[in-house]
């Protein structure tokens, strides 16, 4: 263990750091209906063409569009073709097949005529207007052609990712396993959620199950280790049980520059960890380094400065360790309805509603700014990202707003800038 920090880390060195950190987790081949949110592991290329066939794109009849040319005109219909049924019929000049959306088009057949420009009559169709060679026709391949990258290793899946893959028939990907994160929080000033009357001095805890949310959301395998009083005896076994179990761990709590934190007096047995100052805000005191040769994460007491750090410094190392391209949560720019004073030495975080309107971004805050406010992360879904060197921000300003409840869509390159 090493003595904290006296002067603030900038925050992009200490992302850097953690990121620099962080092993890929092994490849698992993984049943597709367990795969959402994973990170593919390598390329994916399309054995075949999708769609495999020239099919139709709306419900009416085949035709060849030289034979409705000049339409309105009756031409004979030699059969019905639903999806999933193969024509048994040549359309020959001057015919037509009733056919239906996503069955093969007949042989014969360069055109289909939806069913609203018909009329059918006994044995027969009218067509009523004419159409173009290729018309509701969906080419083979015309969505991927065979041989084709669709997928690269580091995309993260989403359900539209998953349609690709099973169209593809490719039900087995390979894809870095899912995380496993032990959390527990600390202290003896913390009591479950569901003590009735709290007693002088003690608070609910809030932190662990913010914790299970946001990790849950984001598709990590949680395993809760409860809460840990301040006996380093036990501090030391529960730390050293989650890193038995899991890939990450985390704990909030204890990590600021009071004598009582015990969380820092415990390493020097099962870990090694360094504290920081960050330049930040909420969130400065921060514990990273190891814990059974696991990464572990020491993240502050005040639920605001919990999932600031989880946004900040947890989530992107996650997505590091599953091969994630993309790391961090987009940024736009809007403008701040509300002035306020902040750290010059530090990158503030306000938790803020961001709305737009008229082409233009806007935010306000959602409410009390200090780290113990829930109730303005609640109601925010973006934090407005005031820089280091700006100590006071007027009403109007354009600020970075990072939408912290969307994808990601940033790289590290593009996000770890001063």
């Amino acid at each position: 263990m090493t003595a904290p920090h006296d002067a603030m880390r900038p925050l992009p060195d200490m992302q850097a750091e953690i990121l620099d950190s962080m092993s890929p987790l092994p490849v698992r081949r993984i049943g597709i209906r367990e795969v959402l949110g994973l990170v593919l592991a390598t390329d994916v290329s399309a054995p075949h063409d999708l769609p495999p066939f020239p099919n139709s794109a709306m419900d009416g009849y085949a035709v060849r569009a030289i034979d409705v040319a000049q339409a309105p005109v009756e031409l004979p219909v030699l059969e019905s073709v639903a999806a999933g049924e193969v024509a048994a019929s040549t359309v020959q000049p001057g015919t037509a097949i009733q056919i239906m959306t996503g069955a093969p088009m007949p042989e014969g057949a360069d055109a289909v005529v939806k069913v609203e420009d018909t009329e059918s009559i006994d044995g027969a169709v009218r067509i009523l207007a004419g159409v173009p060679v290729g018309e509701a026709v969906r080419p083979a391949g015309g969505d991927v052609t065979a041989g084709t990258t669709v997928l690269t290793a580091g995309t993260r899946l989403g359900p539209a990712d998953l349609g690709v893959l099973s169209s593809l028939g490719i039900a087995w990907p390979d894809v870095r396993k899912r995380p496993v994160v032990g959390i527990l929080s600390t202290g003896d000033e913390v009591v479950p959620p569901e003590t009735k009357t709290l007693a002088p001095g003690k608070i609910r805890d809030a932190n662990r199950f913010l914790l299970r949310g946001v990790l849950e959301e984001f598709g990590a395998v949680v395993v809760d280790f409860g809460i840990a009083s301040d006996d380093p005896n036990e501090l030391r076994r529960a730390l050293a049980h989650a890193a038995q179990e899991s890939d990450v761990v985390v704990s909030s709590g204890g990590v600021s520059m009071g004598e009582y934190d015990v969380v820092k007096l415990v390493f020097a047995d099962v870990g090694d960890v360094q504290f920081y100052r960050v330049a930040m805000q909420p969130a400065k005191p921060l514990g990273f380094g190891t814990v059974g040769g696991k990464p572990f994460f020491g993240l502050p007491g005040n639920p605001v400065s919990v999932v600031v750090a989880f946004e900040q410094f947890l989530r992107p190392a996650l997505l590091a360790m599953m091969g994630a391209h993309r790391l961090f949560r987009p940024r736009v720019v809007g403008a701040l309805a509300d002035a306020v004073r902040t750290d010059p030495a530090k990158a503030v975080f306000l938790r803020t509603e961001a709305s737009y309107h008229e082409g233009a971004w806007s935010a306000r805050l959602s409410g009390g700014q200090s780290s113990n406010v829930l109730s303005a992360l609640a109601a925010a879904n973006a934090f407005a990202v005031v820089p280091v060197g700006v100590g006071a921000v007027e009403a109007g300003t354009d600020l970075e707003l990072e939408m912290f409840r969307w994808p990601e869509t940033r790289t590290r390159t593009e996000a770890l800038v001063d």
